[in-house]
């Protein structure tokens, strides 16, 4: 996955949260089905995040990106802990 991939989706991923708040707000989603699809998207988005900074990471090292693998959900979501 190119890094222009990566933004792609990374794009995709917030259209889609912006979709989905607005689908909650206008009372076509129930709070608890647009709070489990949030956390869903939540993942994803810091999984294309991580992604892209372990690109840029061995760019500067003078590694090959494309060497770069998302991290697990379990890994991305516990960096803060």
């Amino acid at each position: 996955m190119s890094e222009q991939d990566i933004l792609t989706r990374i794009k995709d991923l917030v259209d889609r949260e912006h979709t989905l708040r607005s689908r909650a707000v206008d009372g076509e989603l129930a709070p608890s089905e647009e709070r489990r699809q949030l956390a869903e998207l939540e993942v994803q988005l810091d999984q294309c995040w991580d992604l892209l900074r372990q690109r840029r990471a061995r760019i500067d090292r003078g590694a090959d990106p494309d060497q770069a693998q998302a991290g697990g959900p379990g890994q991305v979501e516990g960096y803060l802990q």
